[in-house]
């Protein structure tokens, strides 16, 4: 059947009645599926929306917005870059929100612009849209704003004030976390760090679950270098780490940075991982690719974009209803090539200082905790 053959009359443009006949639903199923209002089983909506796509059928925005004081769009507020992890969650989010049934208006900030998060919500709420999302913002102090829409901040704490404003974590602190744990399940004895710019709350996040993992396990924590998420940061930050000498395990905040350090420990001599282990961050898609493949943490982007809009759009279509809590985000490491257990050199000489400690401690003094490792 051709879009001409499916209308009513021929040549009128087609009305929701017309998609409602086509699809064999009532008018208002077909409004429901266009709200994104739920109780609308699967099948139903692909049929309406396939009648719809037959018949060339678009919503009138103008017409649903004076009907329900509403524009149907949201605005983001992101970071100007090209960086893999707030691209990919700008990705995630303008899926999430297409599928919701909302316009995305996006205001991109740049590190240092002078008028900032700030400027930009502004400018969002003079185009009228129905609700905002702050994502992964940097730190740029105390923001006075006081917004009367609904506002999601993603990465960061809540920052502005307002009826209905919601922060939740993109899981980067849990994330850091698993990666750390993966390198002391794998018998390091500690974990170095190469950390992005402290002014990024991403930055901070994965510092923060770095630290957390080696207090739980009673670790010394070496002293952090911080990068500024770029491949050549990393470089510089392995060179300074191959001069030390002590370094078997590094968590980097990001795999740009990652795969930089690798460059630099190889053309200092070393190999990954027979002589240091390397976690990453993000799993760009280049990750599985580089010499050795790079074992790093997923970033959910999906999962978190879909989340966060859920209580967004929640908030904004049902103001007086309490929000549910926010999920947390799944942890998906990925092992690959760039970690092993540490280099023999080590393992030797901690089992010199446990078979000195239990020959002080007795006969039953207990073995040292990590004595056998196992790969997670």
């Amino acid at each position: 059947m051709t879009r001409g053959e499916a209308r009513s009359g021929g040549s009128a443009a087609p009305r929701g009645v017309d998609v409602a006949r086509l699809a064999g639903v009532s008018q208002k199923t077909v409004s429901r599926v266009f709200n994104g209002e739920q109780y609308v089983s699967a099948e139903v909506r692909r049929r309406v929306l396939q009648a719809a796509e037959t018949l060339g059928y678009r919503l009138n925005n103008a017409a649903r917005a004076l009907a329900s004081g509403r524009t149907r769009s949201i605005g983001v507020v992101a970071l100007g870059t090209a960086l893999y992890g707030p691209a990919s969650l700008l990705i995630g989010i303008e899926r999430a929100a297409r599928d919701a049934g909302y316009a995305l208006r996006v205001v991109n900030t740049l590190e240092g612009d002078p008028g900032g998060v700030a400027g930009a919500v502004e400018s969002l709420l003079e185009q009228g849209v129905d609700g905002i999302v702050v994502s992964e913002p940097i730190d740029e102090g105390g923001v006075s704003l006081s917004i009367d829409v609904p506002v999601l901040v993603l990465g960061a704490p809540a920052s502005f004030a307002g009826p209905r404003a919601v922060a939740t974590g993109v899981g980067a602190e849990s994330l850091a976390r698993a990666a750390t744990e993966h390198l002391l399940d794998l018998g390091h004895m500690t974990v170095h760090h190469i950390a992005g710019p402290q002014r990024w709350f991403a930055a901070r996040d994965r510092l923060a679950g770095w630290r957390a993992a080696l207090t739980a396990r009673g670790r010394d924590q070496p002293p952090v270098i911080e990068g500024d998420w770029s491949a050549a940061s990393g470089y510089a930050a392995g060179l300074e780490l191959a001069s030390g000498g002590d370094v078997t395990a590094v968590f980097a905040a990001n795999d740009d940075m990652a795969i930089g350090l690798i460059r630099a420990l190889t053309d200092a001599g070393l190999r990954v991982p027979g002589d240091v282990s390397v976690v990453g961050f993000d799993d760009i898609p280049v990750a599985a690719y580089v010499t050795p493949q790079l074992t790093t943490v997923r970033q959910p982007f999906d999962a978190v974009a879909q989340d966060g809009l859920r209580l967004l759009v929640q908030s904004i279509e049902k103001p007086d209803v309490e929000l549910p809590p926010a999920n947390d985000p799944p942890v998906d490491l990925v092992v690959r090539c760039s970690t092993a257990p540490p280099p023999r050199r080590q393992a030797q000489g901690r089992g010199r200082r446990q078979t000195a400690s239990r020959s002080r401690g007795g006969a039953h003094a207990p073995p040292d905790a990590d004595e056998s490792p196992s790969v997670r």
